[in-house]
C-alpha cells in the first residue's frame, strides 16, 4: 500500500514536468520566451544607477556668439541707462542756469532777462515770452522770481537754454488752442498792470492787445486807431476780456452786433465811431 502511494505521487510530478514543458514550448513557438527574457533584463537594468549626463562643450563660435551676446545685453542696458539719465529733468542743472541771469538776486530783472531772451533767441516782445511767462506763473513783467522759475520749468521739463530753445514751437502752438488762449489773454492783463492799479494804462493796452490780436483779428488796426483818438486813458479788466469776445463774436462789418447787448460802453462807442467812418 505505500509502495501504491509513492507511485502516485511520482505520476503526479512527472504529469506536472510534462504540463510545464509543453507549456513552454508552445511560447517558445510563439516567440514570446525572448520577449520575457528582454523585459526582464530591462527591470534589472532600471534598477541600476544611471551614470551622469555630461555637459556638452559649446564649439568656439557657439562660446564667442554666447559671449557677444552678453555684452551687447550689457550695452543696451547702459545706453538705456544713459538715455533714461539724459532726459531727467534736473533740478540742480535748473538751479544753476538760473543765476546765470540772477547772479547773486533770488531774481532775473530787466538785464538778466535781456540776456536770456538773446541766448534763447528770442525778442523781448515776441509773443512766445508772454506764453512762458504765463506757464511760469509770473507775476510782473519783466521778472522771474527763483520759485517761478524753478516750479515753470519743471513743469516744462527744461533746464537748460538748449532745452528751452526746443520747446519754443510747443509753446508757440498753445496760442492755437482757444481755452488756453483765452487763459493767457486773461493773464496777460494782470501780467502787465502796475500792481498798485486796477486797470492797464493805455499804451500798455494798445501793446499787449498788439501781440494777442494784432496778427489773428483784421478788424485790430481800426480799433487801436480808435483807441489813439480816444478819451481813455485806461482799460479795465471788464473792457479787457469783452474785447476779446468781440473780436471771436463780430461779424468784420459788425452786421451783428447788438447796440443793446450786455457791451461795455467803450465797445458802443467803437462800433459808432466805425460806421461813421464807413458812411464818410
Amino acid at each position: 500500500m505505500h509502495s501504491d502511494a509513492a507511485n502516485f505521487q511520482l505520476n503526479t510530478h512527472l504529469s506536472t514536468l510534462a504540463s510545464i514543458h509543453k507549456i513552454y514550448h508552445t511560447l517558445h513557438k510563439l516567440n514570446l520566451t525572448e520577449d520575457i527574457g528582454q523585459e526582464s533584463h530591462k527591470s534589472v537594468c532600471c534598477h541600476r544607477a544611471m551614470p551622469p549626463r555630461k555637459k556638452r562643450r559649446p564649439s568656439s563660435g557657439e562660446d564667442m556668439s554666447a559671449k557677444k551676446s552678453r555684452q551687447d545685453s550689457v550695452f543696451r542696458k547702459q545706453e538705456s541707462t544713459q538715455i533714461r539719465e539724459e532726459e531727467l529733468f534736473s533740478s540742480k542743472r535748473c538751479l544753476e542756469w538760473f543765476y546765470e541771469y540772477a547772479g547773486c538776486d533770488d531774481v532775473v530783472g530787466p538785464e538778466g532777462m535781456e540776456k536770456f531772451c538773446e541766448d534763447i533767441g528770442v525778442e523781448p516782445e515776441n509773443v512766445v515770452m508772454l506764453v512762458l511767462a504765463w506757464r511760469l506763473d509770473a507775476q510782473s513783467m519783466g521778472y522771474f522770481t527763483l520759485q517761478e522759475w524753478l516750479k515753470g520749468m519743471s513743469s516744462l521739463q527744461c533746464d537748460s537754454t538748449e532745452s528751452l530753445r526746443n520747446s519754443l514751437d510747443h509753446l508757440r502752438s498753445v496760442l492755437n488752442d482757444t481755452t488756453s488762449f483765452k487763459l493767457i489773454y486773461r493773464y496777460a492783463f494782470d501780467f502787465a498792470r502796475e500792481k498798485d492799479q486796477r486797470s492797464l494804462d493805455l499804451n500798455t493796452a494798445k501793446c499787449m492787445l498788439g501781440l494777442l490780436l494784432g496778427k489773428t483779428w483784421p478788424l485790430f488796426p481800426v480799433f487801436n486807431q480808435f483807441l489813439e483818438q480816444s478819451k481813455y486813458k485806461v482799460i479795465n479788466k471788464d473792457q479787457w476780456c469783452n474785447v476779446l469776445e468781440f473780436s471771436r463774436t463780430i461779424n468784420l462789418d459788425l452786421s451783428n452786433y447788438d447796440e443793446d447787448g450786455a457791451w461795455p460802453v467803450m465797445l458802443d462807442e467803437f462800433v459808432e465811431w466805425y460806421k461813421e467812418r464807413q458812411i464818410s
